[in-house]
């Protein structure tokens, strides 16, 4: 059996309305079944006016903004049209990448049918609540997810450390690694361009600390802005490269009143910005991998990041980059002077990251995908 006539019935909660990384790697990987052959049909909410046009086929599911986060959508269910075109489309697996109403709904769908369930777990939703005040409630989230996933035939997760970390939580038996690629024409470090530098506001022989991603308090903001904060404490010289958007933009702005915000930036435009910076900073612990990291890395970018699910996969501690424990902003401010006092240090790490992310092939990770349907399907029939 191969994957070319194979239908895939894809749930996401943001397939293609805000870009982020998880609905980038559900594209590409959409993308790669349809050249194989394979018929993928995409169960999603859907705006007027998405971030990026869909790849495959999408069929709009109901849904409402979320109070405070309006520009991400809960999905409310499977019913309606979207319930009947998955009846006519009769799939042969079910692929759930979000445990939102909409998934849990495809789940029962499919299990009332026999028919095998896969998860893709894209990131840590147990740890958003400490961004807010709301730690208390991550146990409930928890035990909440532990349903969800146990009543998927298997799992694929970005990283071994997550991997790891879903195992330990108790989420499924069969968890294997779905991980992410980068794209090499976008992000290498010869796209480094000092004149954009210049344009930006920052100096030739200047060392630039960047953020990458969307500006949300999930993404560790606070440890960000703290740790930039003891730099200067210390004398440490340094500039600060803001690349991205979002709603705490002007809570970001207000603690860096120095940064460098040049907005969100896209395809070669990305690629330029992350390698004109000199060291990446990522205190996140929501990713389950770290696209961000690995796109820093393809730039020749040495990276400090939290030693946490995605970065620990990713970096070699000392080899091309750091790894702090989660919210040490003395460790973080020490790492990143190290790097920014010592040019070899960071051109030595930089390169190596560099050649580590060369072993990231995104063909050869979807993939693994495709293998893992045909393993569930042929033991659902068995």
């Amino acid at each position: 059996m191969d994957i070319s006539g194979l239908r895939i019935a894809l749930f996401s909660g943001n397939y293609n309305y805000v870009r982020d990384g998880a609905n980038q790697a559900l594209n590409r990987l959409v993308g790669y079944l349809l050249k194989q052959g394979a018929d993928v049909r995409v169960y999603a909410p859907k705006i007027d006016e998405p971030a990026f046009e869909a790849t495959g086929p999408l069929i709009g599911v109901p849904s409402v903004p979320i109070p405070g986060r309006g520009e991400y959508r809960i999905p409310l269910g499977l019913h309606g049209n979207a319930k009947d075109d998955l009846e006519r489309f009769d799939p042969q697996i079910v692929h759930v990448s979000s445990p939102d109403p909409t998934g849990h709904r495809a789940v029962t769908w499919a299990r009332k049918r026999r028919l095998p369930i896969l998860a893709s777990v894209h990131t840590r939703f147990e740890t958003y609540p400490r961004y807010y005040g709301l730690g208390f409630i991550e146990p409930a989230m928890i035990a909440g997810l532990r349903r969800f996933y146990q009543r998927c035939d298997a799992l694929v997760a970005p990283s071994q450390s997550q991997v790891d970390t879903l195992r330990e939580q108790g989420m499924n038996d069969d968890i294997s690694i779905w991980s992410r690629g980068v794209d090499r024409e976008i992000f290498r470090s010869d796209k480094r361009d000092l004149a954009w530098r210049r344009k930006a506001g920052i100096a030739d022989d200047a060392v630039a600390v960047a953020f990458l991603g969307r500006l949300v308090m999930e993404k560790g903001l606070d440890v960000f802005a703290e740790t930039i904060a003891k730099l200067r404490e210390r004398g440490v010289k340094h500039e600060v490269l803001v690349i991205g958007d979002g709603p705490a933009r002007d809570w970001f702005e207000e603690r860096l009143p120095n940064g460098r915000f040049v907005g969100f930036q896209i395809g070669p435009d990305l690629g330029r910005a992350l390698a004109s910076a000199d060291i990446f900073f990522n205190p996140s612990i929501t990713e389950t991998f770290g696209n961000v990291t690995l796109e820093a890395m393809a730039c020749g970018v040495p990276v400090v990041a939290s030693a946490a699910t995605g970065s620990q996969s990713l970096v070699q501690d000392g080899i091309c980059g750091t790894l702090v424990k989660p919210g040490d902003r003395k460790a973080f401010a020490d790492g990143l002077q190290s790097y920014i006092e010592d040019d070899a240090k960071r051109a030595t790490q930089g390169a190596a990251g560099e050649a580590r992310s060369k072993e990231f092939s995104w063909d050869r990770i979807n993939q693994a995908v495709a293998d893992t349907y045909l393993r569930l399907i042929s033991a659902k029939a068995g």
